[in-house]
């Protein structure tokens, strides 16, 4: 299968440069002049500096080019993805469509495969999520991620046609599972950003790490998700990296709140609004998300990380 990554970002250039091994590729990007510096120096500089394109790899900033292909990587960011596909693909489009990203919009509650369904009911919907940072995939580094579509026939293919040498994929058709998990775990990330930013400890981190894992688990299970899809790759192996690692923007949120610093507000940060979307979708499901709320109210100023670490402490005991 041919394949294209619709989106030059960081995440999109990685796998783009990983799928290259083993087919041609076409990345894609809307800016005709970064397709050009790209071209020219067979590298993305701006987004993933310091690695080459390998020579399956083709640029262009022509979408109707970037479409003529058998699958198509929707690498760009959550809140943006309903707007792109309304822009660029079809309703009536029979595509392989596959997100890769993370999150849920804040209007609608809805996430990517979701959105993809509502946008293209007649294309094959699926998500690739889990613990992976750009990096490492654009330098041949081992990561392992999950690959969900709810047409189990359709994911096989796509697994193999999105397996790498260094980028094994393992499949489940728990799509709603593998959304969870990886836009729940962003919000867990900030929020241990915020205990070592606030100087609070590991032990405090690792106490939000379980703490949110069962939280992540809950919501999951009321929304009729697998648990087991938590346990794996898209919820537990995701939540590991991504609350331990500054190379995790969420995390670096966090951070930054913690200790009280600026932060970069043109920075794509996907659990900033998760957490208000997670807060609006739970408000009467009676789900019990503390975390998610206590981040919500700090990332729009409504409570300080004081305030905040002393109202989680203060909760009802209670059996694990």
């Amino acid at each position: 299968m041919n394949v294209s990554v619709l989106g030059a970002g960081a995440f999109g250039t990685a796998l783009a440069i990983s799928l290259a091994q083993k087919g041609k590729v076409t990345l894609w990007a809307r800016n005709a002049e970064h397709v050009a510096d790209m071209q020219a120096s067979r590298a993305n500089g701006l987004r993933l500096p310091g690695v080459q394109f390998p020579e399956n790899l083709s640029l262009t900033s022509d979408i109707a080019q970037a479409l003529a292909t058998d699958v198509i990587l929707l690498a760009v960011p959550m809140q943006q993805l309903a707007g792109f596909l309304a822009d660029h693909i079809a309703p009536d489009s029979t595509a392989n469509l596959v997100a890769c990203c993370k999150g849920f919009e804040v209007a609608t509650g809805r996430g990517p495969v979701s959105v993809i369904r509502d946008a293209a009911p007649q294309a094959t919907a699926a998500i690739l999520t889990g613990p992976s940072f750009a990096a490492d995939i654009a330098r041949g580094l081992p990561t392992a991620l999950t690959l969900a579509c709810a047409d189990e026939d359709a994911g096989k293919r796509l697994q193999q046609a999105l397996t790498t040498p260094n980028l094994r994929l393992y499949r489940t058709t728990d799509t709603q599972g593998a959304e969870l998990g990886g836009a729940l775990k962003n919000v867990i990330a900030i929020a241990c950003g915020v205990a070592i930013g606030a100087g609070l400890g590991q032990s405090a981190r690792a106490a939000l790490m379980t703490r949110g894992f069962s939280e992540m688990t809950r919501l999951a299970q009321h929304m009729g998700a697998e648990t087991a899809t938590l346990a794996g790759l898209s919820g537990f192996g995701d939540l590991v990296l991504t609350c331990t690692s500054e190379q995790s923007r969420n995390y670096r949120l966090g951070l930054s709140l913690g200790a009280g610093d600026s932060f970069d507000p043109t920075t794509t940060v996907e659990g900033a609004a998760t957490a208000r979307a997670i807060v609006q979708m739970t408000q009467t499901s009676g789900v019990d998300m503390p975390i998610t709320q206590t981040v919500a109210r700090l990332l729009d100023g409504a409570a300080d990380v004081p305030t905040s670490m002393a109202a989680l402490l203060s909760r009802p005991l209670k059996e694990e």
